[in-house]
């Protein structure tokens, strides 16, 4: 799935909703290397255990607890600092922006269109992202660890729509995650499916959005 066929339905786009991470947002490789290197284990073990976890740290779970359990799944007990250097420099990789993708954010900001975020994220990435440069012109901004459920759950986008009181036939959501985007899709919301800039901006244009 790329994007549901738009052009199948008249509805006018009035709202648009963006996923942050892997869309807005793309850690450098040298942040997931340095994250590799400081677990001390194989790349693919610590990313198994970091992504099995996560779903937990982004519905509320605490940072130490998280990183404990990674720890654990991969049976090792970090050092305090070793820890701290593990969140600081995880949460730093995803305060990086993706330019392209924050260009095409940026412009739709400045339309009168109406702009949302949608992420699943723990609290201790939601907590500066509410005052990033990048996002403050979003009108509002929506996160897993807030309302308590991460995508593709669909209660979370049921709870998006109530609090923006938007149609889901007028309503754009970009995602990275086919899961994601087939959730929304079933309740009827248009759908993106984010691949690249490119693609996201050749839609943009097809819909004369920004």
């Amino acid at each position: 799935m790329t994007s549901r066929p738009l052009q199948d339905s008249p509805s006018p786009i009035t709202t648009v909703v963006f996923d942050y991470g892997e869309v807005l947002s793309v850690p450098p490789p040298e942040s997931r290397s340095r994250l590799v290197a400081l677990s001390g284990v194989p790349a693919e073990q610590f990313w198994d255990a970091y992504w099995h976890e996560r779903r937990a740290y982004d519905a509320g779970l605490d940072s130490r607890e998280y990183w404990d359990r990674v720890g654990a799944r991969l049976n090792i007990s970090w050092d305090p600092a070793v820890r701290q250097e593990l969140w600081a420099t995880d949460m730093g990789g995803w305060l990086v922006p993706e330019p392209e993708a924050a260009a095409l954010a940026a412009r739709l900001t400045a339309s009168p269109l109406r702009v949302a975020l949608l992420s699943n994220a723990p609290h201790d990435l939601a907590a500066p992202l509410r005052f990033s440069p990048l996002l403050c012109g979003f009108d509002a901004l929506f996160f897993s660890c807030e309302i308590g459920l991460c995508k593709p759950d669909s209660r979370v986008y049921e709870h998006v729509l109530r609090e923006l009181g938007a149609d889901p036939h007028e309503t754009l959501f970009i995602d990275d995650r086919e899961a994601n985007i087939r959730a929304a899709a079933a309740l009827g919301i248009r759908v993106h499916h984010y691949t690249g800039a490119a693609g996201l901006a050749a839609l943009l244009q097809q819909l004369s959005l920004g």
